[in-house]
């Protein structure tokens, strides 16, 4: 095995780790030397990987939404959808993609509750992380429109709208407990069919 290779699965294996010990004491009272302890390595051995216990949640939050521009990109390409379907099954991945995730997610959660503790905006981090993801909505929102697939909507609401039901599975997921994720991809497929031009009457 090469040594990235090797490297990179013992990032993995401490991302897993760390997320055990943020779940057990919660990110503001996990320590460098906690994670290190949970890993059965030394602190200087942990060094080597990651500079802090932020620099390891940094990374877990990175992979995670790297993962669903992935998945919702590929969905974005694939030219025998319409946009309608497009926007549902990104939607329905992005769901999977947190339900997959949900002990990240509950991490994030409680971090987002400790920032707001202090003088912190969460709602301007939560933002800038997830600006690429909006983009893609949205472009795939002006796509439909200009092909007649999409009713004439405002964009900025229609995001706002689209992202508000990322928030809520997200909600669901972590707050509620619920596992029924299939009932959060029926809504959500419901509402994006709301924006569906009616026959006729959107402009080519």
């Amino acid at each position: 095995m090469s040594i990235v290779v090797e490297h990179d699965k013992r990032r993995r294996e401490i991302l897993e780790k760390a997320l055990d010990a943020f779940m057990d004491d919660g990110f503001e009272d996990v320590t460098f030397q906690k994670i290190a302890d949970r890993c059965g390595i030394t602190r200087t051995t942990l060094y080597i990987y990651f500079k802090n216990k932020k620099d390891i949640f940094n990374f877990s939050i990175k992979q995670l939404l790297a993962g669903l521009e992935h998945d919702i990109t590929e969905v974005g390409s694939d030219e025998t959808l319409n946009s309608v379907d497009k926007l549902s099954l990104m939607l329905i991945k992005v769901i999977d993609k947190l339900e997959e995730n949900r002990r990240l997610l509950t991490v994030i959660m409680n971090y987002l509750l400790y920032l707001a503790k202090g003088s912190h905006d969460p709602d301007y981090r939560v933002r800038r992380r997830t600006i690429r993801l909006r983009h893609i909505l949205a472009t795939i929102l002006i796509e439909g429109i200009k092909k007649g697939e999409i009713a004439k909507v405002n964009i900025k609401d229609a995001d706002n709208l689209l992202y508000g039901l990322v928030e809520t599975a997200a909600f669901r997921l972590v707050i509620l407990k619920q596992t029924a994720v299939d009932d959060l991809k029926r809504t959500v497929v419901m509402a994006v069919r709301q924006l569906a031009a009616v026959p006729g009457t959107a402009s080519k």
